[in-house]
């Protein structure tokens, strides 16, 4: 079940959003999913985010669903007065262009909390302060200065992850940092400036590799060749040539794997009985369980794995969470209408709250969409709009 706009839990939270590619439109994406009223300010024709091929056309449907549009020339002075007005009556105001670029316009937290002193002001950067704060990053960038394609490809062959996960991820501690400043407002009154950064995010999802060499002294190898805390811990092929992820991490769930799959040969063995014995038999012990699945189908080996309650995973391609049958049972995708006018479904933010799953919809607006709405709101007559308009101030 999902919730209705009228109780999502921000609602009634204006936010004004300077924004572009994955990074700062995943903030407004969170948010507005909560329930805030976002506005993206387009420049006049629309972000080139959502004319991105390859890779790069899934990002403008992923992350500016629900949200608002108007068109603005911010170099215009009619269109930057716009801007700044949308401003000072808003809660929160997000951006993620290049470090110094929303001061040169007017538009930096200084002048804006001067206007407007409870505004919380999100920067979306590639690394905090600090020798690197100038320099341009990208999600790429940072996977691989940080460790992480380092951690996830074999070794001399970094990696990036399959997904843009640190532009995500920065968007999510941007979120949090907003939610943060919003209930120290309740107390203090007063906004503040909130920054996360690609660099620094990459940093801290490896932390916990760091933790590792300094618990034991020893780097961390790359994940492909990691030595593994388990046995059993793996993708094993069927008879059918598909793939099967399956992990046995305590001696409880070897045992269950022994009695589910009739194993009493290796339930018996006095040599397998614990993690660290199973993990010193790993060489003889793994190619052993390989063969043993190779004589299911990916069909069988899925049911039994079901039944026995061991930790399992098909190995499933994007394509394919259309169809899942648990997302579409949980509601775990919402309805979206495509620039061209098709309807497909995307994932919704992944929480529960109060037993149901908070979303506003699946709207995508158009370029502009909303440019006359907005100025109506801010008290501006027809003739005035019009004169905007014609002069390419606001499209």
């Amino acid at each position: 079940m999902t919730n209705t706009a009228t109780d999502l839990p921000l609602k009634g939270l204006q936010v004004v959003e300077f924004t572009h590619m994955v990074m700062g439109p995943a903030v407004g994406a969170i948010l507005v999913e909560l329930g805030a009223d976002v506005l993206r300010i387009e420049p006049i024709g629309g972000d080139s985010t959502r004319e991105l091929r390859g890779s790069g056309a899934g990002y403008f449907p992923m992350y500016n669903r629900n949200k608002k549009s108007i068109c603005i020339d911010l170099k215009n002075p009619q269109g930057l007065e716009v801007a700044k007005t949308l401003c000072r009556r808003a809660d929160v105001v997000v951006e993620n262009f290049r470090t110094g670029a929303m001061d040169k316009l007017g538009l930096g937290y200084e002048a804006l909390s001067a206007d407007n002193p409870r505004l919380i002001y999100c920067s979306e950067k590639g690394f905090l302060a600090g020798p690197y704060e100038h320099r341009t990053a990208l999600d790429e960038v940072t996977q691989m200065m940080g460790g992480l394609a380092y951690m996830t490809g074999p070794p001399g062959r970094p990696l990036r992850a399959g997904t843009s996960v640190i532009d995500v991820t920065g968007g999510m501690f941007g979120a949090i940092g907003i939610l943060a400043a919003i209930e120290q407002r309740h107390r203090t009154g007063r906004g503040q400036k909130v920054s996360s950064a690609l660099f620094e995010t990459t940093v801290y999802l490896v932390g916990q590799h760091m933790a590792q060499m300094a618990v034991t002294g020893q780097a961390a190898k790359p994940m492909p060749v990691r030595v593994s805390a388990w046995a059993i811990y793996d993708v094993f092929e069927t008879r059918d040539g598909e793939q099967v992820f399956v992990g046995i991490v305590s001696d409880g769930l070897w045992q269950k794997f022994c009695e589910a799959f009739d194993r009493k040969d290796f339930g018996n063995d006095p040599g397998l009985k614990t993690n660290a014995q199973r993990v010193a038999a790993r060489d003889t012990l793994l190619p052993q369980v390989r063969e043993f699945f190779k004589t299911f189908d990916k069909a069988e080996l899925v049911a039994r794995l079901e039944r026995s309650g061991l930790p399992f995973a098909p190995i499933g391609k994007p394509e394919e969470m259309f169809d899942d049958p648990h997302l579409a049972a949980s509601g775990g995708l919402g309805e979206v209408t495509l620039p061209d006018g098709r309807r497909s479904k995307l994932p919704i933010l992944p929480l529960e709250m109060d037993g149901r799953r908070p979303t506003q919809g699946g709207s995508l607006a158009k370029i502009g969409e909303h440019s006359t709405e907005v100025l109506r709101s801010l008290g501006f007559d027809q003739a005035k709009i019009d004169g905007l308009l014609r002069d390419k101030a606001v499209g």
